[in-house]
């Protein structure tokens, strides 16, 4: 049974629901801190429910999804040496972090706008910002990682992708959305394997 269709195809059923861009901003905003499943399994049903507002639920999902990357920046900021270092190397994302790193160190704020567009974990992005501008880990200028940098860089990013897949859907409509649908079982079933992966492991501890 194709279950991450048939979740898929209830998106598309909520899409009009009246609080649908509340569970748009919620999943917007999680997804930037902790929380596995990605904005688009929700942006690209509504879209294409109602393809006049497509360009309003791109805005509600990159404001609500950079609101989560300035919490993950603190965390890093503040907890990361805490507590964060230790849940990483459980869950195996050190050395994501370490290539985060590596990667900052060699593009400074590029990567962040890269990072918000392309399926690298946001997550760690912002975690690894903050913790680098607390730290001074890194060889760059300071104000490439401040909060304000972080933030327009980050609204430049996401906007980028949310904006470019509400276009997509706009002009392409159910022909693009069912190209969509047909990998959603692959990228759905993905999702759920890393998360229970995470979730053992940290249950281990």
């Amino acid at each position: 049974m194709k279950i991450m269709q048939k979740m898929y195809d209830k998106c598309v059923s909520w899409a009009n629901h009246k609080n649908a861009v509340y569970f748009l901003s919620a999943n917007s905003f999680a997804e930037s801190i902790f929380w596995p499943i990605p904005v688009d399994v929700m942006i690209i049903p509504m879209c294409l429910a109602n393809r006049d507002k497509s360009y309003y639920y791109a805005m509600i999902a990159t404001i609500t999804s950079v609101l989560g990357a300035v919490v993950g920046y603190y965390l890093g900021f503040f907890l990361y040496e805490l507590y964060l270092v230790d849940l990483f190397e459980t869950l195996g994302w050190a050395e994501t972090m370490e290539k985060v790193q590596e990667y900052l160190q060699r593009f400074g704020i590029f990567f962040i706008i890269i990072g918000s567009f392309t399926p690298v974990p946001y997550k760690v992005v912002a975690i690894c910002c903050g913790y680098a501008a607390a730290n001074h880990t890194l060889n760059i200028p300071t104000w490439q990682l401040n909060i304000w940098s972080f933030i327009i860089v980050s609204l430049i990013g996401r906007g980028a992708r949310f904006y470019l897949e509400a276009f997509l859907i706009k002009i392409g409509g159910e022909k693009m959305a069912n190209k969509i649908r047909s990998y959603i079982d692959i990228i759905g079933w993905t999702v759920v394997a890393v998360s229970l992966v995470i979730i053992v492991c940290y249950m281990a501890l």
